[in-house]
């Protein structure tokens, strides 16, 4: 026991001194920074991790009780505020890099096996004749039964070069197959397809702003214009959850002059005040952009959608994005851990943040959105007016359709998935990916493949009927309208033959992107679902109307 604590008096006194350190290290802290609170609290922490180790009834885990800590700790500031211990570190590289060493598939749990969901085209998954569907049994010497999706991914990594043998059963069969593949260094290209929409309209997807996205769409962006005579540009971001800030800045500055400023950044410590202006000749400071974006466009997608909008260069298209207007940058820790933290926001040309949450304002633990009192207005350069606060506002909104309950269902219980599966089993080749359509024969048999599968749904309007049911027995409303109740309850009960009928057009449409992604992969579903997209038609619409298209920027005509 005395040795025990005379070890916990020197962490102590090592805590105490690190707190003071900290505060006369490099980086200057504000003076409001209080010593003898940190040195306090750091007491405190190490006295009550003492107490746990000496008097708690079971042995407890130090590795992870210190990591729940730290965790805790952090997620009382913001989502993005994380500790990375050495065991992450490899994941964290990826998410930067896009790099791995593996066989390039995306991954699933599927009742006891790991699925393969989809091979990425180019790599050792796709080379080695694996596809959707196919169940991994075995790795190696290793039985992969109730295995889970975490745990068979670190099975499938390693360094490039190196070979694992991997048994499959492929849905459809009985039998089992052998195969062995070499794993490669896999990059997931930041651009999966760009193509020509029209005669001059051509067209970028973007998925991610890891290392060389900048490259990747200059390189795309002159292809196009070289090979194709494109002089329209539509750059989509939806669905981009961002990156690095510096790829967000190279792509800004394709379409504006040398020395314009893109981002600003603005943190607590002076040293996090940058300015980050556009520092190299620009591709095209003429051709008109519209920018596509969703919800789940963030950070990065927005500086660059943000900055085209307030610098009146581009139009943008499609919904409200995330409002992630916070900068994070890694700082190294002892045992080769790190702390990702929140040290800055960013700022766009007009002078806005558009942070949506308010993470310093937590009430009850929750955390709203900037207050409408409080959201500022600020102005582009053609005096168009754009708001802080919540996220890049486009300028042409679009409501995005929502799935009916049915469809949602078919996909949860992975029907169009299987059926995507079954078809390319029967099927070796599929015509062009981007005019492939589910006919009506084709949606027949799917039908058919939904005979004595299971999957019970109830409408939108049954559930909300439901939640007044419960309104009307609270208010004591209900036993006076029962029977209208059940007559209305009855007219909205889902019936799956007349709702496999009723909402036959967006349940084939994306049938028809699960089919195409068995060929054509990831590229060929982006290329399929540009022909049925009503965001890509309103891009097209305005590029092709010069006129609309300066109008909505402010410009007079």
């Amino acid at each position: 026991m005395k040795n025990k604590l005379a070890v916990y008096v020197s962490i102590t006194v090592g805590l105490l001194t690190l707190g003071l350190v900290s505060i006369h290290g490099t980086l200057q802290t504000p003076a409001t920074s209080n010593e003898f609170e940190i040195a306090k609290n750091l007491s405190i922490f190490s006295n009550i991790y003492k107490e746990l180790d000496i008097f708690y009834v079971d042995d407890i885990q130090t590795g992870k009780l210190m990591k729940e800590g730290i965790d805790g700790m952090l997620a009382s500031l913001d989502p993005y505020t994380n500790y990375i211990p050495e065991s992450a570190i490899e994941d964290f590289r990826v998410q930067h890099t896009g790099k791995y060493g593996g066989i390039g598939a995306q991954i699933i749990k599927r009742d006891e096996y790991v699925m393969i969901a989809e091979p990425h085209e180019g790599f050792p998954a796709q080379k080695a004749g694996l596809r959707a569907g196919d169940l991994i049994v075995k790795v190696d010497d290793v039985d992969t039964k109730d295995m889970n999706a975490a745990d068979m991914s670190e099975l499938l990594k390693g360094q490039a070069g190196t070979e694992l043998t991997v048994k499959i059963k492929r849905p459809g069969t009985d039998a089992t197959f052998e195969t062995v593949i070499t794993r490669e260094v896999v990059k997931i290209p930041d651009v999966p397809y760009y193509g020509m929409l029209d005669e001059s309209i051509g067209y970028i997807k973007l998925n991610s702003f890891t290392e060389n996205a900048s490259s990747d769409v200059e390189s795309a962006f002159k292809k196009l214009r070289r090979d194709s005579g494109m002089t329209k540009i539509v750059l989509d971001l939806r669905d981009n959850g961002g990156g690095l800030l510096r790829e967000a800045v190279e792509i800004v500055n394709f379409f504006v002059p040398n020395g314009q400023t893109v981002v600003e950044t603005k943190g607590k410590l002076s040293e996090m005040n940058k300015v980050y202006k556009a520092q190299l000749k620009p591709i095209d400071l003429d051709i008109p952009v519209v920018v596509l974006i969703n919800g789940r466009s963030a950070s990065a997608s927005e500086i660059v959608a943000g900055s085209l909008q307030d610098l009146d260069r581009g139009v943008v298209i499609g919904e409200t994005s995330f409002g992630k207007g916070l900068v994070q940058q890694t700082r190294n820790l002892d045992f080769n851990s790190k702390l990702k933290l929140t040290i800055a926001k960013y700022y766009t040309p007009s002078g806005r943040c558009i942070q949506k949450l308010d993470y310093s304002n937590r009430k009850d633990g929750k955390v709203s959105a900037v207050a409408d009192s409080l959201r500022s207005s600020f102005k582009t350069p053609n005096n168009r007016i754009v708001k802080d606060g919540r996220g890049i506002e486009p300028d042409i909104k679009i409501v995005p359709p929502t799935l009916n309950n049915l469809t949602a269902i078919l996909m949860v219980k992975y029907l169009l998935f299987d059926f995507a599966t079954e078809y390319r089993q029967k099927n070796t080749s599929l015509p062009n990916a981007r005019s492939f359509r589910v006919d009506d024969d084709l949606y027949a048999e799917f039908i058919q493949f939904l005979d004595g599968k299971e999957y019970e749904y109830t409408s939108e309007s049954e559930d909300r009927l439901k939640e007044l049911k419960e309104i009307a027995i609270r208010e004591k409303y209900f036993e006076e309208s029962k029977e209208d109740y059940e007559r209305l309850l009855n007219k909205f009960r889902s019936d799956k033959s007349k709702d496999l009928q009723k909402f036959k057009d967006e349940i084939a449409e994306l049938l028809g992107q699960e089919i195409v992604g068995r060929y054509y992969f990831q590229n060929g579903k982006v290329a399929h679902i540009l022909e049925l997209d009503p965001n890509i038609d309103t891009a097209i619409s305005i590029l092709n109307d010069s006129s609309r298209y300066r109008k909505t920027l402010g410009f007079s005509n």
